[in-house]
């Protein structure tokens, strides 16, 4: 009896515990509203009313290096001359290096040069990019109807919000990282510095051509909104299927430590990412 008599002592603190934790939680009400609810059966009916985006998508690069030439941002006077340097560089075989350190290519740079596959797909409230290539190629595009947040974290895709217009996706993103470039090409962009916005309409063009219609307002390297497009094509074959990929990787190579376990040994890089030669 006595060991039965401890036990409640002991059990009855963690009780109270429990239930002061539990009645402490913010109760949910109409003025704070669950932030992900559960889908409902309707939600993911609804679903199949959307277009079809499935498959692997790839990069047109004639189109990309076409707009280059034919539709140019419009940069203000610093930011064409950095563009002009950098086009000097690389003609004379010193390539800017411009997405270094295994970074992502992040927004917008990832829809207007990535040459890289990507998958698009469909969830109650959501549109999920995923990228080949690095591992942080990812963008989250809310269409649950929420809205951005009042301060939004910088990040390198920024924060998205997206509605259905018909067959059409339109997507806002702000708080990107001012760091993040607005590219032409793997070897000329600069950084967006600050107060960036996104908008895209999104849409196949035919049955396996994916249209991204961009607007980028930059006010601090360009002198107006540029408006520019760019081309994707379905890839529907298993040979075209999108494998992990890890940036880092290229950075290590396969080694065995002291004790037998197999490790990874860093590789010498110099600043633009390019591997170091051994010595010997």
């Amino acid at each position: 009896m006595k060991y039965r008599s401890r036990a409640r002592i002991f059990v009855t603190p963690l009780a109270l515990l429990a239930c002061a934790i539990l009645f402490a939680r913010p109760a949910l009400s109409a003025d704070k509203p669950v932030i992900n609810p559960p889908p409902t059966h309707q939600d993911w009916t609804n679903l199949g009313k959307l277009p079809d985006w499935s498959g692997v998508w790839t990069h047109k690069r004639s189109d990309q290096n076409a707009q280059m030439k034919n539709n140019p941002p419009p940069w203000n006077e610093k930011a064409a001359e950095r563009i002009k340097f950098q086009y000097k560089e690389e003609a004379e075989g010193r390539p800017p290096p411009l997405f270094v350190n295994c970074l992502p290519e992040a927004m917008p740079a990832w829809m207007l040069v990535t040459h890289n596959a990507m998958e698009i797909l469909f969830t109650p409230g959501r549109v999920t990019m995923l990228g080949e290539s690095d591992g942080n190629r990812l963008r989250r595009i809310y269409t649950d109807g929420r809205k951005h947040p009042d301060d939004p974290d910088p990040t390198f895709h920024g924060h998205s919000i997206g509605h259905w217009e018909g067959q059409e996706l339109v997507v806002d993103t702000v708080g990107i990282h001012p760091q993040t470039s607005i590219a032409i090409s793997e070897a000329q962009g600069v950084p967006n510095n600050g107060d960036m916005r996104i908008t895209e309409r999104i849409y196949l063009a035919e049955p396996d051509v994916l249209h991204d219609e961009l607007t980028i307002i930059a006010p601090k390297v360009l002198t107006k909104p540029w408006k520019t497009t760019r081309v994707f094509f379905r890839q529907r074959l298993r040979r075209v299927d999108i494998v992990e990929g890890t940036c880092l990787e290229g950075y290590f190579k396969p080694g065995v430590d002291k004790d037998g376990y197999a490790t990874f040994e860093p590789i010498p890089h110099d600043v633009g990412g390019n591997r170091i030669p051994p010595k010997n």
